[in-house]
């Protein structure tokens, strides 16, 4: 992934060009983390570029943002507005979404209130997390000795920068390991979820996935997989799971909008069943992506088209 510098960047209102989207060194989300974020991607269709599941994404942010005692100064369908009038205006027929917001400059003490809510919607392109030989061949995680925020410490349903200082401290041991992800544990020992990641297990062609109150993101891709996954016929459990599942299931795969829906062949070096993607996990991806790219009728709503601009 690497920036272009190009183009324009949504903030407080209004398009600005990429090098004067800046903030003060002053703002607050910078020193204490006080800031909540989306990630959404935005698709190449044959009707045009279409954005997967806004309107769940947006509802999402304020969920969080309702979390943080954040109140933004815009509604919901004005920011929604502003995500397409972002893709829009970059001119990208696939990209990565990133809505921000944050308080910025007015005081440093811990009560963040004093300070103004804002925004921002940065765009850029970006192809498969792993590419496109991790999506058929998988990759390899491993288990972290970091854990997942416990209870009544950090809102893990909450989509909040402050939160990512855990992801980012997984993340680098998994890389430094040798990993291409990890798999974080929850304060009892159970399996929460990746870096960024919801996790799902197969196990004699049951779907198992861990329950919200395992310190998880409620993705929005992991309610598209479970139900992808039981429309196509597939018994599904949301449930606590023990760390011993991760070396006994036939098949694994993370989901979420930059992982999209992504085969694990090893964990802690031990291969996932044959070491190879597993049909169940083939056969969602496969819908998964069909949706997306318009390949199949979008008969659950996920997609919302980009206007196109009138021509004069």
């Amino acid at each position: 992934m690497a920036f272009s510098e190009q183009g324009s960047i949504w903030m407080n209102g209004r398009l600005v060009p990429w090098k004067d989207a800046t903030i003060h060194v002053a703002t607050h989300a910078l020193h204490y983390g006080t800031g909540i974020f989306e990630g959404i991607r935005a698709y190449a269709t044959p009707e045009g570029t279409a954005v997967y599941r806004l309107p769940e994404h947006m509802r999402r942010l304020y969920d969080s943002c309702r979390v943080y005692r954040m109140d933004l100064p815009w509604p919901v369908e004005e920011l929604t507005s502003a995500v397409l009038d972002t893709v829009r205006a970059n001119g990208f027929r696939s990209c990565y979404i990133r809505p921000l917001v944050y308080r910025g400059v007015e005081s440093l003490g811990l009560d963040p209130r004093p300070c103004p809510v804002e925004a921002a919607i940065v765009v850029w392109e970006w192809s498969a997390m792993f590419g496109a030989e991790g999506l058929e061949q998988g990759i390899d995680v491993g288990v972290s000795s970091w854990s997942r925020l416990a209870p009544n410490t950090l809102p893990a349903m909450a989509k909040a920068t402050a939160n990512y200082a855990n992801s980012a401290l997984i993340k680098m041991q998994a890389s430094l390991d040798g990993y291409g992800e990890a798999i974080a544990l929850d304060e009892a020992g159970l399996v929460s979820e990746g870096s960024g990641q919801n996790l799902f297990l197969v196990r004699d062609r049951v779907i198992y996935t861990p329950s919200i109150g395992s310190s998880i993101l409620q993705g929005i891709t992991r309610d598209s997989v479970l139900v992808l996954a039981r429309e196509l016929g597939f018994e599904v459990r949301e449930t606590p799971t023990p760390r011993e599942m991760l070396y006994l299931a036939d098949e694994a795969f993370f989901c979420g909008t930059a992982v999209e829906v992504t085969p694990i062949r090893s964990i802690d070096r031990i291969p996932v069943g044959g070491g190879v993607r597993g049909p169940v996990t083939s056969a969602i991806q496969s819908r998964f992506f069909d949706i997306l790219h318009g390949k199949v009728p979008d008969t659950h709503g996920w997609l919302t088209r980009v206007p196109v601009p009138e021509s004069r």
